[in-house]
């Protein structure tokens, strides 16, 4: 499922138009984003939980050239998902 397929089964399930429904998922993609750049993390009962993580600093290598790099470390956004969607997944 696409973007736009989620934003027509948006609009259907909740008898919103497709506008409607594209202003609700932008206006929750942004609450989440802007929770997790505050460092934030976003907990939906049932559904999963939303946080920022830390990848460490670690040497890879260059493909092309087979010298080894150094990977700086990150900031990583996760999703753990909840009880009830694993279940209703299995």
């Amino acid at each position: 499922m696409n973007k736009t397929e989620l934003i027509a089964k948006m609009a259907e399930n909740a008898e919103l138009s497709k506008a409607e429904a594209t202003r609700a998922l932008k206006s929750f993609e942004q609450a989440i984003t802007e929770a997790m750049q505050a460092g934030d993390k976003i907990s939906i009962l049932g559904f999963g939980s939303f946080e920022v993580g830390k990848r460490a600093a670690r040497t890879g290598r260059n493909p092309q050239t087979g010298k080894d790099i150094q990977i700086p470390e990150a900031n990583v956004p996760k999703f753990k998902a909840g009880k009830a969607l694993r279940d209703s997944v299995n």
